[in-house]
């Protein structure tokens, strides 16, 4: 099965809160405060860089100098990731691979934000106006690491950072060394456009666990990385090639049992295989992995 079709369908066929409240009156605010606003810098996850694209943020930022920043690249295929950086760039937008948990990774982007914004700055030179501080909006989904970056980028904890969607819950001005930047709530879209999407995201964690089928997330989870690193998934849990034809609850039952997840009877306890599963990938314990390529011939 090929990776655009490994996608489960994670959200069920349930009606669920995905999108809050407080997305809702971000999205408002962001419509209000990119008025000015210099420069946009996104942070998307370098291991589903489309999906993490939100095309609301994309509509509401046009008109504005952008940098995306491929976030947590550290958890990437390398390989894929530097495909991404050519992409970006034959499109026109300036673009940056960084792990903003590395100290002073994110110290790195200053260059570029500024290189960006060389035509402003010429502009605010002739008005006499040099050396004010340059105001950065930063988006981006829930639990790409946008607090993570501000607080390595300012060099101190200024932004409330943990690893779940849905901490920064209000706009934050943070000003550093000649910028003042603007730490917006990470904000989905109301309607996905393809399963695939909603998936990536689900499986990254920027949709709350506590609204999915966790054994249906993992799932999901296992077919799509069978489809394009089987030999890492099969090293991490010691399985023959056997499971990589199993149906995906068969193979997460087979990764239960690798692991002596059994309850009475001897039957696996597919619930804790498949919070295994997810925890594992999210802390990149099965390698480098990239859920996405760059669309091709673009």
């Amino acid at each position: 099965m090929s990776a655009e079709n490994a996608g489960r369908d994670v959200l069920n066929s349930r009606r669920i809160q995905w999108f809050p409240g407080h997305m809702a009156r971000t999205l408002r605010v962001m419509e209000k405060e990119v008025r000015g606003i210099d420069c946009v810098l996104q942070l998307l996850d370098a291991r589903i860089p489309a999906s993490s694209l939100n095309p609301e943020i994309r509509r509401i930022t046009r008109d504005k100098p952008h940098l995306y920043l491929l976030n947590k690249a550290d958890l990437a295929d390398a390989a894929i990731t530097k495909k991404w950086l050519a992409y970006f760039k034959a499109q026109g937008a300036g673009c940056l691979a960084i792990d903003a948990r590395q100290k002073g990774g994110a110290a790195a982007v200053r260059g570029p934000i500024l290189r960006e914004l060389t035509a402003l700055t010429a502009k605010r030179a002739a008005r006499g106006m040099a050396g004010a501080a340059v105001r950065v909006m930063v988006v981006g989904i829930p639990n790409v690491g946008k607090s993570t970056f501000i607080n390595s980028f300012a060099g101190s904890a200024r932004a409330k950072a943990e690893d779940r969607p849905g901490v920064t819950r209000g706009k934050q001005w943070i000003s550093v060394e000649g910028f003042d930047l603007l730490d917006m709530p990470g904000v989905l879209w109301k309607k996905f456009d393809s399963l695939q999407t909603a998936s990536h995201l689900a499986f990254i964690g920027s949709i709350r666990d506590d609204i999915l089928d966790i054994e249906e997330l993992a799932c999901g989870l296992l077919e799509s990385v069978r489809a394009l690193y089987p030999k890492q998934l099969l090293e991490r849990y010691k399985l023959d090639e056997t499971a990589l034809v199993l149906p995906p609850y068969d193979l997460l039952q087979a990764v239960g049992r690798k692991r002596g997840m059994l309850v009475s009877g001897g039957e696996v306890d597919t619930e804790r295989a498949a919070r295994t599963v997810v925890g594992e990938f999210r802390a990149s314990k099965w390698g480098r992995i990239s859920l996405e390529r760059p669309p091709q011939n673009t």
